[in-house]
């Protein structure tokens, strides 16, 4: 069992490029003490996402930063936010995007999750990132988006966004554009929106998808120059 986790933790070395063997016996004993989980191997991750072997070790250096666990729960998933956002409160966003990351529903975003999904939002096809955003809207999982669930995330953005934006937002904007948006996307008028009606509006607003894309991985890839180039390439 000792050396499998040895290898496991070989593997997350190769990931953020600090494997010394020089080193290798005194931090094997710390990191395995406190490390709760460690990423799949570099091949295996290539395989899977549409990072470079390079963006994965760039990612995975600052992920292990902000979590030196291997994991993430939504608690620390919301302070990471709110130190991005100060001006608002991002809490109710965090956990709307947290959900959405935490695909298997184990309450904790590990960096096989994390990269994945980021794949989606900055490297997938439209379709793939359209249905990611859908995923995130359909707070329920019914396959269908109504105004109240559309209404939910568009208050959290506003709310994470900060009253002392400018120009000034009115407390009924979150609502306006609601009402904006389905009607663009409620092509039948039954009250909720549809996969289909979702991806073919969104590819007619285009600013709308971009906003849905970039704003769940700011606090995330914001952290240095390297981060930002992974949104300037995307």
């Amino acid at each position: 069992m000792k050396s499998k986790n040895r290898e496991s933790l070989t593997d997350s070395r190769e990931l953020d490029g600090s494997y010394d063997p020089l080193t290798d016996s005194v931090e094997d004993d710390f990191e395995l003490s406190t490390v709760c989980h460690r990423p799949e191997s570099m091949d295996k991750l290539q395989e899977q996402t549409k990072f470079t072997k390079k963006e994965l070790q760039v990612l995975y250096r600052g992920f292990k930063n902000e979590c030196p666990s291997g994991v993430v729960n939504e608690e620390n998933f919301k302070n990471i936010y709110s130190q991005f956002f100060p001006q608002g409160d991002s809490s109710t966003y965090a956990h709307f995007l947290f959900e959405a990351f935490d695909t298997d529903k184990n309450g904790s975003v590990s960096f096989e999750d994390f990269v994945f999904g980021l794949s989606i939002i900055l490297r997938g096809t439209i379709n793939d990132r359209l249905n990611w955003a859908f995923n995130l809207y359909d707070l329920n999982k019914d396959g269908c988006i109504t105004k109240d669930e559309m209404l939910d995330i568009m208050k959290s953005i506003y709310d994470m966004m900060g009253k002392y934006t400018y120009p000034t937002m009115q407390d009924d904007a979150p609502r306006e554009h609601v009402e904006s948006f389905f009607q663009k996307m409620d092509q039948n008028n039954d009250g909720v929106v549809t996969i289909e009606e979702f991806i073919e509006s969104c590819k007619k607003v285009h600013v709308h998808c971009e906003i849905v894309m970039v704003l769940p991985v700011q606090p995330w890839l914001c952290r240095s120059p390297a981060h930002l180039r992974l949104i300037s390439n995307h």
